[in-house]
């Protein structure tokens, strides 16, 4: 069962446009975002750090694969939001405070949502004003 689960994630990942990778990472990140502070609820300091250094990995992409030539002021933004994050997880990470992996992940949230929609809207051919206002 295992086997066929890595398969088809594999397959999927292969198949995924850039946008819908962008959205997989985020949910990952979220996710492993989450196994750290159940780990760290649970005194669990090893799991924690794991799950966080997993996470920290994936912001890391994000900052190294941002394009500041083709959207300066946007990638200068985001940068600023992902270096914040990978700030908070290193001191959730020494503070083992998984109040500040929450805040983590409500900080990005709307990142991902918006990234999530952005890919909805160009596999429907959607411009942002017309799904807006459902026309």
């Amino acid at each position: 069962m295992h086997r066929g689960i890595q398969r088809y994630k594999s397959v999927q990942v292969k198949t995924s446009s850039p946008g819908d990778l962008l959205v997989m990472l985020y949910d990952g990140c979220f996710r492993f975002l989450n196994e750290a502070a159940v780990a760290m609820e649970k005194k669990d300091r090893a799991r924690a750090g794991e799950r966080l250094d997993r996470a920290y990995a994936i912001l890391s992409e994000f900052v190294s694969t941002l394009k500041p030539d083709i959207w300066p002021e946007l990638c200068d933004n985001l940068e600023g939001v992902y270096v914040f994050c990978m700030g908070h997880i290193v001191k959730a990470n020494i503070d083992q405070d998984p109040d500040l992996v929450r805040e983590i992940i409500q900080i990005l949230k709307p990142l991902r949502d918006g990234f999530r929609e952005a890919v909805q809207q160009v596999k429907t051919g959607e411009s942002p004003s017309e799904q807006s206002t459902g026309t």
